[in-house]
């Protein structure tokens, strides 16, 4: 691997370390033994009985992040968002609520970063909203991860917001999404990362096999919110690997390599979720906001969307005594990590454009970023996937790179703060034509 990066740069590079904090197995068990214990979290189920549904598993939350933002001063603002949706699995329509801890940035406060679970659970009958349904890891291992980052997080200053989100209506369609997306677009937030964690906490899978070395992270390659003149233009600069999505996969791949006290292998699975299935990220994807879902390393999918039983030695149902919690506790560290990382950083370059038809050389220049101190060029040839090659830049925008044929090359641009926090990668396109 070959780095041109000058001493004076050195100092900007930025090393991710572990917070002094860390996320706690124990805790995490506790929070999601919590939740099971609300009996059922259905979207369908009761919002107004104060011990069991959905609606006592939301006040009991919005508790827990006052009783987190009270210990760092008030840190936290927290509320919650709810519209009325209705479908095939819910005709008569259902209020769903979002619950939201907001973690106000020193910066531009509508720079945002989302860490997000959804709260409810089901059984095998989607519809069946009376049955228990503790929903351990499907997905109180998410929620309790969302709260556990914010105990961790509390009263750290960062220049960007970090919003922590507790979804509701997934398993009917994934309405707690939309909503989340909508609330975004409505407030104006540019968001940087959406992290969204579903079935996060179990190691041992359907065959068997034991997994705590490694988390998956879905990504789309082709962006869903583009329309066809962006499509033409990615399809004419061999973009298909490098959509915000997925730099936002590969930062999170990074960033588990520079923290390996984790002890977390990111296997980023070049796909948008789990095979001809979606999650709460979806909706955020649509709307255009970079977006990855966490999941295990392997299922078990005796335990997911299954009634409680027994069946010729066979346990079914989503349980506590299925999970793993010092593994659900690295995965929350990752989380906190990248949360810490991209929060601290500036936003990515708004564009990156490139030019160097018919010359050895290439010309790399992009918009400014506010609080920027610097700016990191990377480049790859044009038949591999992680960057090989990169540059440190300051006091500039723009760079040209010697020797570098842009027919053969694939170049990009992220942004980096005084502290060395840096952002995902902006890919490079074609410079525009006066």
């Amino acid at each position: 691997m070959r780095h041109l990066i000058t001493a004076t740069a050195l100092a900007l590079i930025h090393t991710p370390v572990l917070a002094q904090k860390a996320p706690d197995p124990a805790r995490l068990k506790a929070t999601v033994e919590k939740l099971v214990g609300f009996g059922t979290r259905h979207t369908l189920s009761s919002a107004t009985d104060p011990k069991r549904g959905i609606g006592a598993a939301r006040q009991w939350s919005a508790a827990e992040f006052s009783r987190i933002s009270k210990s760092c001063g008030g840190c936290l603002m927290i509320e919650t968002v709810a519209d009325r949706f209705s479908g095939p699995r819910a005709p008569d329509g259902v209020e769903v609520v979002d619950v939201l801890a907001i973690q106000r940035g020193t910066g531009d406060p509508k720079h945002v970063v989302i860490v997000a679970g959804h709260i409810d659970s089901r059984v095998s009958d989607v519809m069946d909203a009376t049955s228990d349904a503790p929903g351990a890891n499907d997905n109180g291992s998410g929620s309790a991860l969302v709260i556990e980052a914010a105990r961790v997080l509390a009263g750290e200053k960062f220049d960007g917001t970090i919003v922590y989100a507790l979804l509701s209506g997934e398993e009917q369609g994934l309405w707690g999404g939309q909503l989340l997306s909508a609330t975004a677009r409505t407030r104006g937030w540019q968001v940087r990362a959406m992290l969204n964690n579903d079935i996060v906490g179990n190691t041992l899978g359907q065959n068997g096999s034991i997994v705590d070395g490694r988390v998956r992270v879905f990504s789309e390659g082709t962006r869903s919110a583009e329309d066809i003149k962006a499509a033409l233009t990615r399809r004419g600069i061999g973009g298909e690997d490098d959509s915000p999505s997925r730099s936002l996969a590969k930062k999170i791949d990074a960033i588990a390599e520079g923290n390996p006290a984790i002890g977390l292998d990111v296997f980023a699975v070049r796909r948008p979720d789990r095979f001809g299935r979606g999650g709460d990220h979806t909706p955020l994807l649509q709307a255009g906001y970079p977006a990855v879902r966490f999941s295990v390393g392997v299922e078990n999918y005796d335990r997911q969307h299954q009634d409680l039983r027994a069946e010729s030695g066979r346990e079914y149902g989503d349980t506590v005594a299925a999970m793993d919690f010092p593994y659900l506790a690295k995965v929350t560290a990752l989380n906190v990590a990248v949360l810490r990382e991209l929060a601290s950083a500036p936003a990515a370059p708004a564009t990156v454009s490139l030019d160097g038809a018919l010359s050895s050389d290439t010309k790399v220049s992009w918009d400014a970023v506010p609080g920027a101190a610097a700016y990191r060029v990377q480049w790859r040839r044009a038949d591999a996937q992680d960057w090989t090659d990169s540059r440190i830049v300051r006091q500039a925008t723009e760079t040209l790179l010697k020797d570098v044929i842009v027919d053969d090359t694939f170049i990009g641009v992220s942004a980096i703060s005084a502290s060395g926090a840096e952002s995902i990668v902006t890919f490079g396109g074609m410079a525009s034509r006066k």
